[in-house]
């Protein structure tokens, strides 16, 4: 049911933002498409809310920010074309969605409603954002293709875990995770303001990535040393 209120209200936002300030009307199409992806990810792993029967105001609020979400991955296709205007409303609408980030974690915690439901939503929307910022920035010119390695990174460690099954073993709790998510998401937002151009747009978006694929390494070396990737 959240699901589909999410639904009506992105792609109504989307009707009333489409043939203003470079949106062309097929905006709310581009926006609707993405609003799947993002109602598909809402469902995945959905059994592990249990014990809790309600869906929760922290899973409402990252349900926001995959609405978010869904409105800047509309303007993906378009973004060459936004007016200055509108490029500061897709940059504040980024904000409000890393803010909203922030938050949801601690209310759920406050509220008692913490699940692994929860923490995978989280995951999967913070991937999701990445992934459209990173398209963003390539598509308006401030990075190269290869900025498109900040919304991949997740994807291809998940798809290694496939070929070496040990890579899926849970990690332990890390702050410096979190906090280089966070700077992914604000570098990127801070790259698609009209402010900031080539190539301190680029450097960047390159010290980001650079910053990412640390943290995987991390990872990766802490699996390899707590015996995960050894045979049994």
């Amino acid at each position: 049911m959240h699901t589909v209120v999410g639904g009506l209200v992105t792609i109504g936002a989307a009707s009333m933002l489409a043939g203003h300030g470079g949106l062309p009307e097929i905006y709310t199409g581009y926006v609707a498409v993405c609003y799947a992806l993002v109602a598909v990810l809402s469902l995945i792993h959905l059994d592990k809310h249990a014990p809790h029967a309600h869906f929760g105001s922290a899973n409402r609020i990252t349900l926001a920010r995959g609405m978010v979400a869904s409105l800047l991955g509309g303007t993906v296709p378009v973004v060459t074309g936004l007016d200055t205007g509108t490029l500061w409303a897709a940059s504040a609408a980024a904000l409000l969605a890393l803010v909203l980030d922030g938050v949801d974690g601690w209310i759920a915690r406050r509220s008692r409603m913490a699940s692994r439901y929860g923490q995978h939503l989280d995951i999967n929307f913070d991937t999701l954002m990445m992934g459209i910022m990173a398209l963003l920035a390539w598509q308006s010119g401030k990075a190269e293709v290869w900025v498109l390695a900040i919304g991949l990174a997740r994807y291809v460690f998940v798809a290694a875990g496939w070929v070496w099954p040990w890579l899926n073993a849970e990690l332990p709790f890390s702050q410096r995770r979190r906090v280089i998510c966070v700077v992914q998401i604000a570098v990127l937002l801070v790259c698609l303001t009209p402010l900031m151009v080539q190539p301190l747009s680029s450097l960047a978006a390159a010290a980001a990535l650079g910053l990412l694929l640390f943290s995987f390494t991390v990872d990766t070396l802490w699996l390899v040393k707590n015996g995960a990737g050894k045979p049994k």
